[in-house]
């Protein structure tokens, strides 16, 4: 595809240049539509995105849902087909700001009060709309081929949560209506996946606006499953040496200005709360809680490695626009650790939680990830603690300990902690972009800020060095991940109901009470359907609703035998049993996280 760019340069791009000039220029339309359709709009941000476009908008006091996107969509359509051309010009910086309050646009005219001094404020119009951006676009509207609106989501200007939140419209664009139809497919994938609507229709866990955004409830079969995680990895971890410990939710602002993370995480925690003469805050994590337990005795280095465990409830300030069922709450359980070594004690201590990490993942088949070096960005000067010599040994530190180890990984700049560098292992989900399910933080900084000591073999006193690390990440998202790469459709030892039982008629119940009774008291999970309903439907309900592994058919056969049919969901196929020699099979299966 070749673009005449209306800056006056023609060239061949990359496609990647070229769909970020298309998306970009969407973003335009886009706005031009809105404004077409809602005069009082006005305009913050609209840039081009992985996949599409956005743009936040100031609707005044209306209020923009999905249902009113096709009717935008249309609107860009018209524009579209107008093929109004794009025109570009320049405006010293004063009549630029006036141009924009001209128009109402005082975001707009607040922006250019953040461009240097010498910077070239460029506009550029379609028809009646102008927007202040430095391009380049495509050159007429009739160029945009394929694109749709997808959702809508709110967003702070500036990303900043003292500033009003702002309508974000989203949408998609590509090349060719081909590229669209598959993308779409795509997201109709993901859709069927998204853990979120699996979780509503297999009543995993619940959200309600009255509880609180971000603040997600799991009920009974939910709650089953976290706790299997739960078991399943204090398991692994008291099997490693790990001391478990449960702290409050809530810490003094003292205690996170001895920490950092006042200083360096206040806008992503929960506001302060003045409590008689002392000022608390929610936990945002559970470090500073730990170090505190550290200090709470006397250490000699015969003590270390000391691995203090905890399953913790935190609480952190998401914007609502960024909040994805359990995937990304305001609250969520960490399964995390802190480990006390000494300096000669890492590269083993990090191996170990390394090896604990591919355990975790070969147990629960996750192979399609990478694992990446996270370190600082040393121009910035807010996000980090300040201590260039520290950084430097706990970079190199961690890196030539993974190094060694022969971890394959990649480095990126920016993604570190406020303290110091960490290994993150980024999940390819089955649908969507990566993310981080696993990590190990190398720490020189808190132990220090927390005036933590050992008791060297010399005598003398020694500060500890810190492993932050958490395996399963938080509970919530793991299981959001679990739940998205099996579409719900989990292994016996995780499934919240094991076994169905299923009586054919009323002459059948009896002996189906008796069998639902005998798999209750062999510790699964169970349950007897015991509706007026045809076994069909019956069958159909527990496969496509509950996803139960195993179904157990009871009708008059059954009954005059003793025994049983079970229909197996992976094969579909029914196999006949005694009662003990299924629940052997499946207690089997449950012991080897089948």
């Amino acid at each position: 595809m070749k673009i005449l760019f209306n800056d006056g340069h023609a060239g061949e791009c990359e496609k990647e240049m070229e769909l970020e000039v298309m998306r970009h220029s969407a973003a335009h339309i886009m706005a031009q539509a809105v404004k077409r359709l809602y005069p009082d709009a006005h305009f913050g941000y609209g840039p081009a995105t992985e996949n599409g476009f956005h743009y936040d908008i100031d609707m005044g006091d209306r209020t923009v849902s999905e249902e009113d996107l096709p009717a935008i969509e249309e609107e860009m359509r018209r524009i579209v087909k107008e093929n109004l051309p794009f025109k570009v010009y320049a405006l010293p910086r004063e009549e630029a700001v006036q141009l924009m309050k001209d128009r109402g646009e005082n975001y707009k005219a607040e922006h250019i009060s953040d461009l240097p001094e010498d910077a070239v404020i460029t506009f550029y119009q379609q028809g009646e709309y102008i927007d202040m951006c430095r391009g380049p676009h495509l050159t007429y509207t009739k160029a945009l081929k394929a694109f749709h609106l997808t959702s809508v989501s709110g967003a702070y200007w500036k990303n900043n949560s003292e500033n009003k939140m702002l309508t974000r419209l989203n949408g998609v664009a590509f090349a060719t209506k081909e590229e669209l139809a598959d993308y779409e497919k795509r997201m109709a994938e993901a859709k069927a996946r998204d853990h979120r609507r699996i979780g509503k229709d297999m009543k995993l866990f619940m959200t309600d606006d009255l509880i609180g955004k971000g603040l997600p409830m799991f009920l009974p079969k939910g709650y089953v499953i976290w706790q299997e995680l739960e078991n399943y990895i204090k398991d692994k971890e008291k099997r490693l040496g790990y001391q478990h410990v449960m702290t409050p939710c809530v810490g003094t602002v003292a205690l996170y200005e001895t920490s950092g993370h006042w200083a360096h995480y206040k806008e992503n925690m929960f506001p302060m709360m003045q409590v008689e003469d002392e000022s608390f805050v929610l936990r945002p994590m559970n470090c500073p809680h730990h170090m505190m337990i550290y200090a709470n005795q006397l250490h000699s280095y015969r003590d270390l490695p000391i691995r203090i465990g905890e399953i913790a409830h935190d609480f952190r300030f998401e914007p609502s626009g960024s909040l994805k069922g359990i995937e990304r709450g305001r609250h969520f359980c960490q399964n995390d650790a802190h480990l006390f070594v000494t300096p000669e004690q890492i590269k083993s201590e990090v191996s170990s939680v390394v090896d604990l990490i591919f355990d975790v993942y070969k147990d629960f088949n996750i192979t399609d990830y990478r694992c990446v070096l996270s370190l600082r960005d040393p121009a910035d000067t807010v996000k980090y603690y300040q201590d260039d010599e520290m950084w430097e040994h706990a970079e190199t530190a961690l890196r030539d300990v993974l190094t060694e180890l022969g971890i394959q990984f990649t480095e990126e700049i920016g993604e570190a902690a406020f303290y110091g560098p960490k290994l993150d292992v980024n999940v390819r989900p089955a649908v969507g972009a990566e993310y981080t399910l696993s990590t190990c933080q190398l720490d020189f900084c808190l132990p220090a800020r927390f005036d933590l000591k050992y008791v060297d073999r010399d005598g003398t006193e020694k500060t500890p060095v810190v492993l932050h690390r958490a395996i399963l990440g938080s509970l919530d998202r793991f299981m959001a991940y679990l739940i998205e790469e099996t579409k719900g459709v989990f292994p016996v030892w995780l499934a919240p109901m094991q076994v169905k039982v299923l009586p054919v008629s009323e002459k059948s119940l009896d002996y189906a009470e008796d069998i639902y009774e005998k798999l209750r008291d062999a510790g699964l999970r169970a349950e007897l359907d015991d509706r007026s309903e045809k076994i069909g439907y019956k069958i159909r309900s527990a496969r496509q609703d509950d996803k139960v592994p195993y179904m157990i058919i009871v009708g008059e056969k059954e009954v005059a035998e003793k025994n049983i049919s079970v229909r197996d969901r992976a094969t579909d196929k029914t196999t006949g049993y005694s009662v003990d020699e299924f629940i052997a099979k499946v207690q089997e299966e449950i012991r080897n996280h089948q």
